[in-house]
């Protein structure tokens, strides 16, 4: 009897981790881990009754076209996991989330097209990730952001046209790259994977395969050749222009900043103005050719040529008026800050308070001054200038008033 409650105990004892699905074969390697082999048997699912302490899990070679959140709760300290060659089309949200320890994952071959990206932000020791052979076609930019032990990437053989610049950032640890045999278009939007390439320690296995599919003029070259002149990084300068004192003129004075961009492909226009009551976003212009306002900012004036205007500019205008420069290669911005003053002398009040300040003498600057990008952020004055006129009216009457503008720049001269 005694030896029989023995072997009872034992069995008890060792049961949990000899649990083994009757169509896998379990084993305990020589270092202690847990073997559980159930590739090439044909299963639709991943099967059930797997100890929790397997640690090496292969299901390569079956028929698994689905993986939900809960397939693999019974195996949470699983390190090596092997799902290559199935048909696997469809992964829920957290079928991956909690397998903390996972240093391997094979999902290669099989049809994988949309993959829940934040599934791998808990897979921070994850050395080896091989998704070749699937229909991926896009990757968010942080998809493998915490995968800070990350050593292997295979994405070959996709449908990847592009990837977001900085895909590949925050990787300190990755050696191995596989890109080929992906559609790419190479507009300038993977220009930088090009420079990326040029300047990282990485290999990018058959590298020469990372071919272009379009533009046509550029179908069959490597992505590593997109020649540099095709993709130009934005330039941009800023200008400004004030009211002639010859024109007819509104009721108030109008800002006007132009700005002038470079680039290719030739970069859009965007606007940032923040006040001190708001903050305004403008993408491109809002006045048509027949001058009609198309957006519901009417008092911010955005031309096709990258003028702004603003009329009847007031105190409630003051702020941080920034013009960007976007293309697919990158962004540039330059930014001037606004303030409006007045007074019957009003450079003198300005010079009191900041004897650097440049004093141009009250004309008004009708010419396109530039700004140099690197003053941006200094403090540009416009002041609302209304000088009396000498000769007053009999009976003293009001004195005719003159529009003008003013510019000072504290430090340094931006205007004729």
């Amino acid at each position: 009897m005694r030896p029989l409650l023995c072997c009872l105990g034992l069995a008890v004892l060792l049961g949990p981790c000899l649990a083994c699905p009757s169509a896998c074969s379990c084993s305990t390697k020589k270092n202690g881990r847990l073997l559980a082999e159930c590739a090439y048997k044909d299963l639709q699912e991943v099967p059930e009754g797997l100890s929790s302490n397997v640690s090496i899990l292969t299901l390569s070679a079956n028929r698994i076209g689905w993986l939900g959140q809960g397939s693999f709760a019974e195996v949470p300290e699983v390190q090596s996991l092997w799902l290559g060659y199935n048909q696997i089309g469809v992964v829920e949200p957290g079928a991956f989330a909690l397998l903390v320890h996972l240093k391997n994952l094979d999902l290669s071959h099989n049809k994988i097209a949309d993959f829940p990206w934040q599934d791998l932000r808990n897979l921070s020791g994850l050395q080896i990730l091989k998704m070749n052979n699937n229909r991926l076609a896009g990757l968010p930019r942080d998809a493998f952001r915490s995968l800070k032990d990350l050593r292997s990437l295979w994405l070959n053989d996709n449908e990847l046209t592009t990837l977001a610049e900085g895909t590949f950032d925050n990787l300190p640890s990755l050696s191995q790259l596989q890109l080929f045999n992906n559609p790419f278009n190479c507009s300038c939007k993977v220009f930088w994977l090009k420079k990326w390439t040029e300047n990282t320690s990485v290999s990018i296995t058959k590298g020469g395969s990372t071919l272009c599919v379009a533009p046509s003029r550029l179908k069959g070259r490597a992505v590593t050749d997109i020649p540099d002149h095709h993709c130009v990084a934005p330039s941009v300068q800023l200008t400004y222009l004030s009211n002639l004192d010859n024109t007819v003129m509104y009721d108030g004075l109008t800002l006007t900043l132009h700005c002038s961009v470079a680039g290719s492909p030739l970069p859009e226009i965007r606007w940032k103005i923040q006040t001190s009551s708001r903050r305004v976003e403008i993408n491109g212009p809002n006045v048509a050719r027949d001058g009609n306002v198309k957006q519901s900012q009417e008092h911010f004036l955005v031309f096709k040529n990258g003028t702004m205007a603003i009329p009847n500019f007031s105190k409630e205008d003051e702020g941080t008026y920034t013009c960007l420069a976007v293309n697919d290669v990158g962004t540039r911005d330059v930014s001037v800050n606004v303030a409006l003053a007045g007074s019957e002398n009003p450079a003198e009040d300005l010079l009191r308070d900041d004897p650097q300040a440049s004093h141009l003498g009250g004309r008004s600057c009708y010419k396109g001054d530039e700004m140099d990008p690197s003053s941006a952020g200094e403090k540009l004055v416009i002041v609302y200038h209304m000088p009396r006129d000498s000769k007053s009216g009999a009976g003293g009457a009001a004195p005719q008033v003159h529009l003008g503008t003013l510019l000072l720049a504290l430090g340094i001269t931006l205007c004729c």
